[in-house]
């Protein structure tokens, strides 16, 4: 089958889930990859990887679903600064903080982020989908995964501020 589906095609599943043939490990580079063209070509910015444990410092979440070939979530989490920060630069306006402008685009970056990675992994692309952004703010929450899952994190610093990229895999 020709890789670009025509219209009125469907897509195949999988004989296996992506992640139990353990490619999986081999996905951060490609997440921290996906994020940074992202980030360069949106922002114009530069990112850092870090060891500091950057969850903790995160009010302000967005996820994407992942469903096909690959189903999951790839979640972006920062402080509210910081995505204000990143709707300022994407926007080229003052963000203020709270606003549907801030949310919109911290939404669309994880969008981004997560179209940009799948499209890395030769065979994906076509064959995994993703939902609209969801934006969560604040801090008292937390998010469970109905079957096991692998989870890959990916902590970075934007303009010297941690944030989280995350991707679960549901396996």
């Amino acid at each position: 089958m020709n890789p670009e589906h025509a219209a009125g095609t469907t897509m195949e599943p999988l004989k296996e889930p992506a992640c139990a043939s353990g490619q999986h490990e081999k996905w951060l580079p490609l997440m921290e990859l996906a994020t940074r063209e992202v980030f360069e070509m949106m922002m114009g910015c530069q990112l850092a990887v870090t060891e500091l444990a950057v969850d903790g410092c995160c009010d302000t979440t967005s996820i994407v679903g992942l469903a096909g070939k690959l189903c999951g979530t790839m979640t972006v989490a920062c402080a509210a600064k910081s995505a204000t920060l990143m709707a300022s630069k994407m926007l080229g306006i003052d963000a203020v903080d709270g606003s549907s402008d801030v949310s919109d685009a911290l939404g669309e970056v994880c969008n981004m982020v997560a179209g940009n990675f799948k499209n890395k992994i030769p065979g994906l692309g076509d064959g995994c989908l993703l939902s609209v952004p969801i934006v969560i703010t604040g801090k008292n929450y937390s998010t469970h995964c109905v079957a096991s899952s692998a989870v890959l994190d990916l902590n970075l610093l934007f303009e010297g501020k941690p944030f989280l990229i995350r991707l679960r895999i549901r396996g």
